[in-house]
């Protein structure tokens, strides 16, 4: 269909209202992305189409006029699903975690509702996993109206910027679970070969303990026999922030939830989606370019959410986390 040019007074081209209609009802918008994510570069994406009939020019499939159409597209969506409000969300967890993307520390919040829903909360670029920008992201969630009523489990890697401002926005509010398995992995980077199976095995023996006094005394016996045998990076490694990694077993939740919440892999296989969907990158731009794609990503994984394993027990959660959770005191 030939499309009319029409030239506003100050010289702009306007869009008449007509075709922004047909444009919106467009399913070659939507395609656009869909094989943009598929790994179809934009240069190749008219070669994708179906053939046409033979000598009618095709309009809207070359290079330009497809990355107009990703990047329009993608803006709306993203700034529509990371910009909303977040006021009727009922949060009993949140997921934090990092991500490189093109050389600049990406920070990704996941949060788990109450019915066992995944959430993306929001993200935040940055030179690195600082607390200022951990902190700015955090500030953008309450300013976006999410209720935090009672205490909030949070957990997270060994990244001490995202740690720091959990603190500080949230306080006593934030209960920190951190990752058993990075934990196993730093032990695992500090131990000669020979002696990474035996220490592993104990490490996750422990992890396994019925109750948190079990899972810290073997803990603490591992800690002495390592110093005794001469590596003491390792002992320092596993005694830093021990008791945030037995979160889960103070809080005495049922298995399912205790080895959903023990690590932070539910966070990380969004973030397996985002590097899939940034590969089809070639030349990065700058930081709106990257939030760009990086929200695409967001979004492509989670249209792939579903609840939770265990989310029928989640009441025990919400149970454990009120203040006068006895089970807690006691550990």
């Amino acid at each position: 269909m030939p499309r009319p040019r029409v030239r506003g007074r100050d010289g702009g081209e306007v869009t008449l209202p007509a075709v922004a209609a047909f444009r919106g009802r467009d399913p070659l918008t939507a395609r656009v992305l869909e094989q943009i994510l598929l790994g179809v570069s934009t240069r190749g994406y008219a070669a994708s189409l179906e053939a046409g009939p033979v000598g009618v020019p095709s309009r809207g499939t070359s290079r330009s006029a497809v990355s107009r159409t990703l990047i329009r597209r993608t803006r709306e969506q993203v700034a529509t699903q990371l910009n909303r409000r977040l006021d009727g969300l009922d949060l009993v967890a949140l997921f934090g975690d990092g991500v490189v993307v093109a050389g600049q520390t990406v920070i990704v919040l996941l949060g788990i509702t109450r019915d066992g829903r995944k959430e993306p909360l929001g993200v935040s670029v940055g030179s690195t996993e600082n607390a200022a920008v951990c902190t700015q992201l955090l500030q953008d969630l309450l300013a976006r109206g999410l209720p935090i009523e009672g205490r909030l489990l949070c957990v997270i890697d060994g990244g001490k910027g995202l740690r720091r401002a959990l603190q500080d926005v949230f306080g006593d509010v934030a209960v920190i679970q951190r990752c058993q398995l990075h934990k196993r992995r730093n032990l695992q980077a500090l131990l000669p070969k020979g002696r990474q199976a035996y220490v592993l095995a104990a490490v996750r023996r422990a992890y396994r303990a019925a109750s948190a006094d079990a899972a810290r005394r073997q803990l603490r016996r591992l800690v002495g026999w390592l110093e005794d045998n001469g590596h003491a990076d390792a002992a320092a490694s596993l005694r830093e922030g021990l008791e945030e990694t037995l979160t889960v077993l103070k809080l005495g939740l049922p298995p399912r939830l205790r080895r959903f919440f023990a690590t932070t892999n539910a966070i990380e296989n969004l973030i397996g989606t985002l590097r899939h969907v940034a590969r089809n990158v070639k030349r990065w731009r700058n930081g709106t370019m990257i939030r760009r794609w990086v929200g695409l990503g967001v979004l492509r994984a989670a249209a792939r959410f579903r609840r939770i394993k265990g989310h029928g027990d989640l009441a025990a959660l919400a149970t454990a986390l009120r203040p006068a959770a006895a089970g807690e005191r006691a550990a």
